[in-house]
């Protein structure tokens, strides 16, 4: 059986512990013919007014929907969770996480755009979806991409994001491919997913511009307070601050 490539995204009630999938869209490629997937879905969990003025999702458009598992998208889903199988997601342990709320472990193989991106363009200004759907002209390619598969394109909505993900994709592959040549591109990104980023200069705070390896010979104190005092801080600025201390 071919292998299938499930490139995803989820819309939530928000983005807290307790928030849970609104809709669920995706996008198969593996076959002949794209499977399009995309449901909207119930939730006890009130929509914050923040998540509805990013995604436009009201009460009353989920209103009598099946909940999240009830979906067909759910149940297929189920069906393509297999480890020769493979899930692409932007900023994946966001939607993976949101996911495990509706009882879905995911035993495909994870490429998440968001880290690959770091990886193979660490000089963007920013590695959010809608600034590459502009930076690289994605937006200009949308429409064609959308009337194929019979989408309507929205930003922020599930299967709108897909759409622009699989345009996405498509570049970061390219890309992968020239910065590692001799390998397998689709392989690569799996790999670079897993692989933590090595940050070499601060972009906030007071050392903005500094490289940690000058902040760590000029102030090494401040790096190990970032360790220990910053709850939130980024496992891979956690991960470049140990390696510029040498730890």
């Amino acid at each position: 059986m071919a292998r299938k490539y499930v490139i995803l995204d989820t819309e939530t009630t928000g983005t807290g512990d307790t928030d849970r999938v609104i809709q669920l869209g995706y996008i198969v490629l593996g076959e002949k013919v794209p499977e399009v997937q995309n449901e909207f879905c119930s939730s006890d969990v009130p929509i914050s007014f923040g998540a509805m003025e990013v995604h436009g999702i009201t009460p009353d458009m989920i209103e009598g929907k099946p909940t999240c598992q009830e979906t067909t998208a759910y149940k297929r889903l189920v069906e393509l969770n297999t480890p020769e199988n493979y899930m692409i997601i932007h900023n994946a342990p966001f939607d993976l996480g949101m996911l495990e709320k509706e009882g879905f472990n995911t035993q495909m193989k994870v490429i998440d755009t968001l880290r690959v991106a770091k990886h193979v363009l660490p000089d963007e200004d920013a590695h959010r979806l809608q600034y590459f759907r502009y930076k690289m002209d994605l937006y200009k390619e949308e429409q064609k991409e959308a009337d194929a598969l019979d989408i309507v394109v929205k930003a922020h909505d599930a299967i709108g994001d897909v759409l622009i993900l699989k345009l996405l994709l498509s570049k970061l592959k390219d890309e992968v491919a020239s910065k590692f040549p001799g390998e397998n591109p689709v392989e690569k990104m799996v790999d670079l997913t897993n692989t933590p980023i090595l940050i070499t200069s601060f972009r906030f705070g007071k050392y903005k511009g500094k490289t940690l390896q000058e902040v760590a010979a000029s102030d090494a104190g401040y790096l190990r307070w970032m360790l220990t005092g910053m709850e939130n801080l980024d496992e891979d600025m956690r991960y470049s601050i140990n390696s510029a201390l040498g730890n």
